[in-house]
């Protein structure tokens, strides 16, 4: 009985070593064949992606070096004062006219009135000269009763003195004060032709007396000035940087007060390679994403290409002249203009990734 257990318990021990033994053989047998297998279809995997980007990346070029862009005008007063009022805030939508800001008018309606009484004083001087003696004609006519007067006396005293009736010296004074009366005639003549040069009028301003025509362009000027104490908006907009319109403080002039954002404008300024400008013309069509939206999908136009680099029009161009020069591809802007109407709403600055579809074909 023991012998057959023994004899059992080797049987078993036997099967179970040759079940072992035939799944190592399995597991050997197919290590190759999978390893072979992975080695043919990496490189397959590999040469297909590749040419899925290369076919994809086929007629067209993109950058993600591009921002939205909207025109934007710079407000400042014509006119220094004082704040009085202001009519917008951060971020208002105004119209073309609409009231931004307010300066203190009072200096300049104080300059309106001394023009008014410019022109009044004016206006006086002309008309006291033009009723002057010397431009009526009265001292001429004094002037030649003078004169008859002082020929009459004269003929008297050659009289009597051919005669023997007159000394020599009261016929030479006689003779003196004709002279007298003769140059104050032309005197006279002399003094009207002035004050009617005074009164004259020149091709710039005809028919207009000269004092006048100064005193009211001084008005004008003053009148200006007033209207320009009410800053309007040039244009339609929304207000950015007004944080700097405070009440009471004194704007200069010509001083950035704030600036109105054109947000009808809209448009891209992509910057791409200078090796793929050549490739670039305008009505090319154009795929746009914002990162702000990475859900929308716009489309676009090209507009124009810039005249030069990024680096001509910045403010420090670079300087190669001390000849230590490295090579560094350039970037050409390009603008963008946007097709239809844009579903949401975008700000200036905001960065984009454009797709330009050179073939004319769009995936």
């Amino acid at each position: 009985m023991a012998d057959q257990q023994d004899v059992t318990a080797t049987v078993d021990a036997a099967d179970e070593t040759e079940m072992e033994a035939t799944s190592q053989a399995q597991r050997s047998g197919g290590s190759p064949w999978k390893r072979r297998l992975a080695m043919a279809i990496v490189p397959l995997l590999l040469v297909a992606v590749g040419a899925y980007f290369w076919l994809d990346a086929r007629g067209k070029i993109s950058t993600d070096n591009a921002f939205i862009k909207q025109d934007m005008t710079t407000v400042s007063a014509l006119v220094g004062g004082t704040i009085v009022e202001v009519a917008v805030g951060e971020g208002d939508r105004v119209k073309a006219g609409d009231l931004l800001f307010r300066l203190d008018p009072e200096p300049y309606a104080i300059q309106l009135r001394q023009a008014d009484a410019a022109i009044a004083a004016a206006q006086a001087d002309r008309t006291a000269l033009a009723n002057s003696s010397k431009l009526t004609g009265v001292s001429i006519a004094s002037a030649r009763e003078d004169i008859a007067f002082a020929e009459a006396d004269f003929e008297r005293k050659r009289a009597l003195m051919e005669r023997g009736f007159l000394t020599k010296v009261e016929y030479e004074a006689a003779q003196h004060r004709v002279a007298q009366a003769r140059e104050s005639l032309r005197l006279a003549f002399a003094e009207q032709s002035e004050a009617q040069a005074k009164l004259a009028t020149g091709p710039q301003v005809p028919g207009v007396y000269p004092a006048v025509a100064a005193a009211r362009a001084q008005r004008e000027a003053a009148q200006l000035n007033l209207s320009r104490t009410e800053i309007r908006a040039p244009s339609a907009g929304r207000v950015s940087q007004a944080d700097r319109l405070q009440l009471g403080q004194e704007l200069i002039a010509g001083l950035p007060a704030l600036t109105l954002v054109d947000t009808r404008s809209t448009y891209v300024e992509a910057n791409f390679k200078e090796t793929d400008i050549g490739s670039i013309r305008a009505g090319q069509q154009v795929r746009i994403s914002v990162d702000a939206f990475p859900d929308v999908e716009f489309k676009g136009r090209v507009m124009s290409i810039g005249g030069g680099t990024g680096s001509e029009f910045s403010v420090l161009p670079a300087q190669n002249a001390t000849g230590n020069w490295v090579k560094v591809t350039q970037r050409v802007p390009v603008r963008i203009a946007l097709d239809g109407k844009v579903p949401v709403e975008l700000v200036a600055g905001l960065s984009a990734k454009v797709t330009i579809y050179i073939d004319g074909k769009r995936d």
